[in-house]
């Protein structure tokens, strides 16, 4: 019997299921409701038992959509940098913004543009 999930081994080592697209189509209206109960877990699927499509939630394509198309992370940065500042509890650790903005705070920064 063909099973509806195959495992696939991403170029990194980490394995993802793919589920058959007809599968797929049917589990949507059970992945609304995780989505809604904030669960992250993507649907990937497609037909070949490799990746071709993954179904997500709306808020995280749109952080991920942000991402892609935003130069140097200016956009995201400045949204979460304007939350941090409105909200009022105590400030957390600059390590802590630092990996929630994927910055290194032991890379070198290039200030060859900036006046002297």
């Amino acid at each position: 019997m063909d099973s509806d999930e195959t495992p696939y081994l991403l170029p990194d080592g980490e394995r993802v299921w793919v589920i058959k697209t007809p599968t797929a189509a049917e589990l949507l209206p059970h992945m609304l409701e995780r989505f809604r109960f904030g669960h992250l877990d993507p649907l990937i699927f497609g037909d070949t038992g490799e990746p071709e499509a993954v179904v997500a939630p709306f808020e995280l394509w749109r952080a991920l959509d942000t991402r892609v198309f935003d130069e140097e992370g200016f956009d995201t940065t400045y949204t979460i940098l304007r939350a941090r500042l409105a909200d009022p509890t105590p400030s957390i650790p600059l390590e802590q913004v630092a990996a929630e903005l994927d910055w290194d705070l032991n890379e070198p920064i290039d200030d060859s543009d900036l006046p002297k």
